[in-house]
């Protein structure tokens, strides 16, 4: 059966494979929307502390022989870790001050740790196998889908979904929203506004190397990796909407499925078309699909 002239089983083995890539929009831009959406700080290291949660998994295999699902969770702890100094020692004395200044900061970050790590291991990729328990492939008629990448995808709307309910249905969240809003009115209520903020930027990079680790396998570890995903994460949470949580998780599960239909239709587009519907939907909604307008 062919659907436009292009065999069903092609489409649908792109559509599967688009959502993969979705998986890793969405933990990404969730990151970026907690932490722009809680903090106001367009966090532009988002990308390098993506390659530092991949790169740390895999120094934690080559060097200390430690296991992936032991590295899934210490690697987004360890980079959680350098968030919260990053934001004791420069994001806090830039919050009140225009956005540029956070973007800039940030920037100056990432080349820093991008720096960091080319020196020492170079731009070539590193070696990073999925672990045994999820190597093989699964036969689902249309295509041969990898295990591992069934796995990326599951543990990322898991992650994913968790994090939009802790933040919009928990009494946590309401404190952390109403903290970015009316901090004085929350300190009221005995809580420790600058703690919770240093928690939530953490928080919001440990999202990043989580998925770092989850893209170690899939793509190629190098301290250049981020630079490949995080315009394009940028503009999934401008689509979406700034600050948006369930807006950059949709946006980016629907935009990795809209990229992979694009290569079955018309590939030489598959790599604009993001950037192609940011503009149509910043001249119609400059708020985003999902956020709120002023």
């Amino acid at each position: 059966m062919d659907i436009f002239g292009i065999p069903l089983p092609a489409m649908l083995s792109q559509l599967l494979l688009g959502l993969v890539n979705g998986a890793f929009y969405a933990m990404l831009s969730l990151g970026l929307a907690v932490i722009f959406g809680l903090l106001n700080v367009i966090n532009f290291a988002h990308g390098a502390l993506f390659m530092l949660g991949a790169v740390l998994a895999w120094m934690g295999m080559e060097y200390a022989g430690i296991n992936y699902w032991l590295m899934l969770v210490l690697s987004p702890l360890a980079v959680a870790l350098i968030g919260v100094v990053i934001e004791r020692t420069m994001l806090r004395w830039i919050y009140k001050l225009d956005h540029i200044y956070g973007l800039l900061l940030t920037l100056g970050i990432t080349l820093v740790i991008e720096g960091i790590f080319r020196s020492i291991y170079g731009v070539s990729g590193l070696p990073y196998s999925p672990p045994e328990a999820l190597s093989g492939a699964t036969d689902l008629g249309f295509m041969i889908l990898p295990n591992y990448r069934a796995w990326v995808v599951v543990a990322s709307l898991a992650v994913c979904f968790s994090t939009w309910f802790l933040i919009e249905k928990t009494k946590l969240g309401a404190y952390l929203r109403a903290g970015t809003e009316n901090p004085k009115m929350v300190e009221a209520f005995g809580v420790n506004v600058p703690l919770m903020v240093t928690l939530t930027y953490g928080f919001g990079v440990a999202l990043a190397a989580f998925a770092g680790v989850l893209a170690a396998p899939v793509i190629q570890i190098s301290p250049l990796m981020g630079q490949n995903l995080i315009i394009i994460v940028f503009a999934v949470v401008v689509i979406g909407g700034m600050g948006s949580i369930m807006g950059s998780i949709l946006t980016g599960l629907g935009l990795g499925v809209i990229e992979g239909l694009t290569k079955v239709f018309y590939p030489e587009a598959s790599s604009t078309v993001v950037f192609f519907i940011m503009v149509i939907v910043l001249m119609l909604r400059p708020a985003g699909l999902f956020g709120r307008e002023k």
